[in-house]
């Protein structure tokens, strides 16, 4: 019976937990970015615009999460405190086929808005991982996470809690 009480206490913990790291994310004003960070991204994206930007902590580490414009086209990059790239995301103007047909199978009365590639960066290497898809059904957005080559479809929260 004792262990079921720890067990539930452990829960309630790890909820607590995790809706404080979920309160840390901070909004930033563009021109608040610290300026280890903007040069990152700068450096990256030459020429970019900071859209918008937010400090939160992940997995221990704070984390800037930035929102950007180059030339048109939409990116976000996620760069721990210390200046490391970790991840990128990048707007495609005309994804692989394969994702297209995916959403649409899954998805048939959708309109896709908006495709990320999302990109792990190791070591200065950007590594793609799969789409973030966007869409608009019913007048509702929904975030998908498509696999690289199409064979999987699933909403973020799906895909979270297979991380796990």
């Amino acid at each position: 019976m004792s262990s079921r009480f720890v067990g539930l206490g452990l829960g309630v913990l790890a909820i607590g937990f995790s809706l404080a790291s979920f309160a840390m994310a901070d909004k930033l004003k563009p021109q608040d970015v610290p300026a280890k960070i903007r040069d990152v991204a700068m450096k990256r994206l030459p020429g970019a615009k900071i859209d918008s930007a937010e400090k939160e902590v992940e997995n221990g580490n704070t984390v800037y999460d930035l929102e950007l414009t180059q030339n048109g086209r939409k990116f976000e990059m996620d760069i721990k405190e210390d200046g490391t790239l970790i991840e990128i995301e990048k707007e495609v103007k005309n994804p692989p086929a394969a994702v297209t047909k995916a959403v649409k199978d899954k998805y048939a009365d959708a309109k896709i808005d908006i495709v990320m590639e999302v990109n792990a960066v190791k070591d200065g290497k950007e590594t793609p991982q799969n789409y973030e898809v966007t869409l608009t059904i019913g007048g509702k957005h929904k975030e998908v996470v498509v696999a690289l080559d199409g064979s999987s479809v699933k909403e973020e929260q799906e895909e979270a809690e297979d991380k796990k």
